[in-house]
This record gives C-alpha cells, sequence and structure tokens, in this order.
C-alpha cells in the first residue's frame, strides 16, 4: 500500500510523533483540568494511539500508549508535575491506558494485515480471470497468455523468474496440482522451509490431461514461503495457459 511505503520511509518521523501527540494533548488538558474527568483525557489519549497504530508501525502504537500514560501521570494526575499518582481511581486509570494502548495496538495490525490478505487475494483472482477471459473472448494468443501468466507467478509466488519452455523429464522440485511441492516422492514443507532456493522448480502446464509444458520457477534470492492457497492459484493460472495452448493446437 502506498500509505505503508509512506510511513516506512519517515519511521523515524513516525515515531517522534508518537512520542510528541500524547505530550502535546497532555500539556493542553492541563488547560481544561478541573473541567474534564481523568477518565475521558484517558480515552483521547487512546485515539491518539489508535491515530498512531494505524501507520502500521507497532512500535509507533506502543510508543503513544507509553507515551500517553507517561505524560497522563505528569500532567493529570495529583501530584502535578510529577510522575507519581496519589489517587487509586488514577492509577487503575494509567494502567489501564497502557493495557488498552497496546490491545488497541495489536488489533488495528491485526485489522491492516486481514486487509492486506484480501487485497492479495482479490488481485490473485483478478490474475487468473484476467488469463481466462482472454482465452474465452479469443482476444489474444498463446504467447501473450503465457507471458501474462509469467508474471503473475512471479507476484504471486514471490519469485526471481518465471519463465516458459517445453516439458522435460529432469529431477526438480515439482508443483502438484493441489499446490504441495514434491521431490520425486518426497514432499516439501514450503510454510517451514519456504521454496529451495539452490534449484529451479516445475510447474507443468496442463489441459485435459495432456501436457503443453512447464514453468521453469527461481527463488535464488531470498526464501520465498507462499501460502497453500497462493501455490494452488499458480497452478490454476499454468492450467489457463494450457487451455491457450490446447485451443492453438500445440
Amino acid at each position: 500500500m502506498p500509505a505503508d511505503r509512506f510511513f516506512q520511509r519517515h519511521r523515524i518521523a513516525v515515531l517522534l510523533g508518537s512520542f510528541v501527540a500524547p505530550l502535546v494533548t497532555c500539556a493542553l488538558l492541563t488547560l481544561v483540568r478541573d473541567a474534564i474527568d481523568n477518565t475521558n483525557a484517558a480515552l483521547i489519549l487512546v485515539l491518539l494511539v489508535v491515530g498512531a497504530a494505524s501507520t502500521g508501525l507497532r512500535l509507533a502504537g506502543l510508543v503513544a500508549a507509553a507515551s500517553g500514560a507517561a505524560w497522563f501521570d505528569f500532567f493529570l494526575t495529583a501530584p502535578y508535575g510529577r510522575f507519581t499518582i496519589d489517587d487509586r481511581a488514577d492509577i487503575e486509570t494509567t494502567i489501564l491506558l497502557i493495557l488498552v494502548g497496546v490491545a488497541v495496538t495489536e488489533i488495528c495490525l491485526w485489522g491492516r494485515r486481514q486487509e492486506a490478505n484480501a487485497s492479495r487475494q482479490s488481485g490473485y483472482l483478478s490474475g487468473v480471470l484476467s488469463a481466462a477471459e482472454q482465452i474465452g473472448a479469443g482476444s489474444a494468443p498463446a504467447a501473450a497468455v503465457i507471458e501474462h501468466v509469467q508474471q503473475q507467478l512471479v507476484d504471486v509466488l514471490d519469485l526471481d523468474t518465471a519463465r516458459f519452455q517445453e516439458a522435460t523429464s529432469e529431477l526438480l522440485p515439482t508443483f502438484e496440482p493441489d499446490g504441495e511441492v514434491t521431490v520425486g516422492a518426497h514432499k516439501i514443507s514450503v510454510d517451514r522451509q519456504g521454496l529451495p532456493t539452490d534449484s529451479e522448480l516445475r510447474l507443468a502446464v496442463r489441459n485435459a490431461g495432456v501436457t503443453h509444458g512447464e514453468f521453469r520457477l527461481t527463488a535464488s534470492t531470498h526464501v520465498a514461503r507462499p501460502t497453500i492457497e497462493q501455490r494452488r492459484v499458480a497452478c490454476l493460472l499454468a492450467d489457463q495457459v494450457g487451455a491457450a495452448l490446447a485451443l492453438e493446437g500445440r
């Protein structure tokens, strides 16, 4: 997401703002200290924590929670101007402010992860549908479908490269139709080990039981751990290429 990249690039400024915003807010609240209940003041600080956590930086949310609790103690609890609290209710409010701040941060981050996952799933489905539409409409030759799917495979599986070639019998890590990856009779635990980095992988291109070629996949510069759903999408994309080649009689 563009916003995520922005906050990551300006990480120091975000963290500084997460610390300073509760300080400034608590200082301003001293102007109406006699007119506002400390519980309401704490809720205002929770809103600042939500804002910090919404940047996608866990540390920003935690800094805002810690800063809010500290300056709440300093400015809004008796004795004022000192990091001490005499009233039991204020002690409880300060502790709750920290706990709620941490909880809110984790909830915000969980929500952002769910949104990102949903966006990725939508993108994978769009890639499959796009290839299927090209084939169904006859609007693109098989070569164009192959080029499109190669890029989709790189994105979906977090690969370095993907290229189409004629089928071979070379012993390589191979994607099965159900998304599992095997070498001979041995199944690779992709979730734990990631895709192999020391060799290419094979993704067969089939249609109606006939093999029309294969994709050679490379993930050698980093450990890629695509989920089983992503690997199944990759198999579906390869099937779209198989359908396009079958239509052209190749």
